[in-house]
């Protein structure tokens, strides 16, 4: 086990007094077998009453009200915990799910539900061709498939910092050749959902003491990656900006089906139309 303090805060600047309206905060990190949270905190200025919830997903989601108009918004979250993932994982993959392509049971395929239906257009069918070209017989070895499928993305795409909101969508990403990295765990989940299997977008930290990992430009950072059901193994964690598999260096905040139910700080205020000057993030990860 590693322990590791997270500073992520959030700065938004305005030129003039807005008022502003609620804001939703997925700051928390997911507690589970390979993270225990010492501590979590949240701190606005100015002052706001937090009301805390769970989504239909089970991430902590707090909502800030405010009572006072403001020229800036800083939103901080301090978390403390410890991460316990293997490197190296083994998957107890069952029988039944050994080779590609496989029938998840009527349980598990009701319960996936929306996670096994692609949320992007593709219109022409490039995505699902593509996504076809990492299944080289039949049957295959389905762990095999998904890690080819990782690597592939990979192949396929450089990764590119991009600070605007927004995701591409995996066909832009794949026109376009590049990306950042929710564009490339946007592109794997929507491909690993043609293939058939059931897959979800986390967002949440990476830890990078070394630098050596693609999408950080210091010990850490945020980051996104997906994570795909495979019956007795359950939720196996890809990410395919690092081309890894496991999640040993990956601390997740939420879980979501579109990679926009994952914003981290999303809110609105009343002003003038030119009113906002600028936000800033700054995220510091340290053992």
């Amino acid at each position: 086990m590693i322990t590791l303090k997270i500073h992520h805060t959030t700065t938004y600047r305005f030129n003039e007094q807005v008022s502003l309206l609620p804001h939703r905060l997925m700051l928390r990190p997911r507690e589970s077998r390979d993270l225990r949270l010492i501590s979590s905190a949240i701190t606005v200025t100015p002052d706001a009453v937090l009301s805390w919830a769970h989504d239909v997903f089970g991430n902590a989601v707090a909502t800030a009200t405010f009572r006072t108009m403001a020229s800036t918004l800083v939103i901080t979250s301090v978390a403390e915990l410890e991460l316990g993932g293997e490197p190296w994982p083994v998957f107890d993959i069952a029988v039944s799910a050994m080779s590609y392509p496989f029938r998840y049971s009527n349980d598990e395929w009701t319960d996936l539900g929306a996670l096994t239906v692609t949320q992007a257009a593709d219109p022409a069918g490039y995505l699902r061709a593509w996504a076809r070209q990492f299944v080289r017989s039949d049957p295959t070895d389905t762990l095999s498939l998904l890690k080819d499928l990782c690597a592939g993305v990979s192949q396929a795409i450089g990764y590119q910092s991009r600070e605007t909101e927004g995701t591409q969508s995996p066909v832009e990403t794949l026109n376009r050749g590049w990306g950042s990295c929710r564009d490339f765990a946007v592109l794997f989940a929507e491909a690993a959902r043609i293939l058939g299997f059931g897959a979800r977008i986390v967002s949440g930290y990476l830890y990078n003491p070394n630098q050596q990992g693609v999408g950080s430009a210091g010990a850490g950072s945020t980051h996104a990656w997906a994570e795909v059901f495979i019956p007795g193994a359950g939720w196996i964690t890809f990410d395919p900006t690092n081309r890894s598999l496991g999640g040993f260096n990956l601390i997740p905040v939420a879980v979501v089906r579109d990679i926009r139910q994952a914003t981290p700080v999303s809110g609105s205020f009343v002003g003038m139309t030119n009113a906002f000057a600028g936000i800033a993030v700054e995220v510091l990860v340290t053992s």
